[in-house]
């Protein structure tokens, strides 16, 4: 028998995402992130190719990229709504760590392997968060997914993109549990 860890089965199968809206000061120092970081960056990496980075966005950064997300969606033309959603994560956000997938050449790992890597790390760091005691919430949005805005936030190149911003802080409210997928829906089990 392979030797067990129940507390890390148990930590993942109740683990649950924090609504961002509800994270709260204070925020992991920058003692404090690190073995968070270091556990994300423990991902599988075909080829061993790194085709990731962090970027960390402290709070007093939080206000350019609010103001930011309200000139791309002007100029995407989004509904005040849409506007005030998008900038509704940094108005509220204390810390957060963007994913910036990056695109390597690679003659043996394809582009998207390395997509797949950088969401995996995105996954890595929101359990390493909440398994660290913080809350934490992976979201991107439709800023997220702009090159300008892209750009304009984070100085992106042409070969980059974000994968997700994992906000990380103290956990104001308990989010009740939701319904989760039906296994035998999702399942195949081939025998032969």
């Amino acid at each position: 028998m392979p030797a067990r860890n129940d507390a890390a089965l148990d930590f993942l199968l109740s683990r649950r995402s924090r609504p961002a809206k509800t994270l709260v000061a204070p925020a992991p120092t920058r003692e404090e992130l690190q073995p968070i970081l270091t556990a994300a960056a423990r991902t599988p990496d075909h080829g061993k190719l790194e085709p990731w980075r962090f970027i960390v966005v402290e709070q007093p950064a939080m206000a350019r990229l609010a103001a930011l997300s309200d000139e791309t969606g002007e100029r995407l033309g989004k509904s005040p709504e849409d506007i005030a959603k998008g900038r509704s994560q940094f108005d509220l956000g204390q810390l957060a760590v963007v994913v910036v997938e990056v695109q390597k050449d690679s003659p043996k790992i394809p582009p998207l392997e390395q997509t797949y890597s950088a969401g995996a790390v995105c996954l890595a760091l929101l359990n390493a968060a909440l398994a660290a005691g913080w809350g934490a919430n992976w979201l991107s949005g439709w800023a997220s997914h702009d090159a300008g805005f892209a750009k304009a936030a984070f100085d992106l190149a042409a070969n980059e993109r974000i994968a997700g911003i994992i906000h990380i802080a103290t956990e104001s409210a308990a989010p009740p549990e939701r319904p989760r997928p039906d296994l035998d829906a999702i399942t195949t089990w081939m025998s032969e």
